[in-house]
């Protein structure tokens, strides 16, 4: 069983728990419910803003522990005003050390997309986005079926969210794609040994339909990289470790965004 598996295990373990805890009703009836979630089109398209998602991070299964002290509020906040087109929070906390609270607390702090970026496998994963203020859902080709993206997809956008698609091959995107999605995310980690690769992206973009916004995961370290994935089609930059293996995260966007921009 590789980590992935054991991921998805463990997310039944905690969806079945939640589900006990906090009824859909409960949920349906938080003030989150009833906002209206940004546009994620818009942000990562205004030319004002640099398409990086920038992620709060505090840890991962294969670099155990990125930074243990960096805050949420502090960090996103630092992220939107360094021009960050959205935000990706991790809601997972036994892999990641994430929790739900990290996400309400991006919320508020900020007026930019939120994504939740965790593994989402049942409807009331969905809803949980909804209730704690996502404006974006992510769903894995890797974990999901063909007919699971699309009924998890079409509840999402119902809910008024946006649906992030992330695969790793030609082989998922091919399977996965339905009319419900907004963006197409590649992510350029293996999830089965968390080995990265950027030419993953390179050799996807062009399969990608120009209906969706497309979007590099991981493995972006350096400017150039950017400048070389909107060459080949890209729109969005997910950038998580990068930043979070700094001090002071906000600081090492800021820098990052300055030599983006110089050229």
């Amino acid at each position: 069983m590789n980590i992935l598996d054991r991921i998805v295990l463990r997310k039944r373990e905690e969806v079945a728990l939640a589900r006990q805890a906090v009824a859909v009703a409960e949920l349906e009836s938080r003030p989150y419910f009833e906002r209206q979630p940004l546009s994620f089109r818009e942000f990562l398209l205004h030319p004002e803003r640099t398409g990086i998602i920038a992620e709060f991070k505090r840890r991962s299964p294969s670099k155990g522990l990125i930074n243990g002290t960096a805050t949420v509020a502090e960090v996103t906040g630092a992220y939107a005003a360094a021009g960050a087109s959205a935000l990706s929070v991790l809601t997972d906390t036994d892999f990641f050390g994430g929790y739900p609270a990290d996400l309400q607390e991006a919320r508020a702090a900020n007026a930019v997309p939120v994504l939740r970026k965790d593994f989402m496998i049942d409807e009331y994963q969905v809803l949980e986005a909804k209730a704690w203020g996502a404006d974006i859902i992510l769903l894995i080709a890797a974990i999901l079926s063909p007919g699971q993206i699309a009924d998890l997809a079409a509840l999402a956008k119902g809910l008024g969210l946006n649906v992030l698609l992330e695969v790793h091959n030609l082989e998922e995107l091919e399977r996965s794609i339905c009319k419900d999605l907004d963006a197409i995310g590649v992510n350029n980690r293996n999830l089965a040994d968390f080995s990265v690769n950027i030419q993953t992206s390179f050799d996807l973009a062009d399969r990608i339909p120009s209906d969706f916004m497309k979007i590099s995961e991981s493995a972006i370290s350096a400017a150039s990289t950017i400048r070389e994935l909107k060459a080949a089609g890209f729109n969005g930059f997910l950038i998580g470790e990068n930043f979070m293996k700094t001090e002071d995260p906000g600081t090492a966007m800021r820098s990052f965004v300055s030599e983006l921009i110089s050229v």
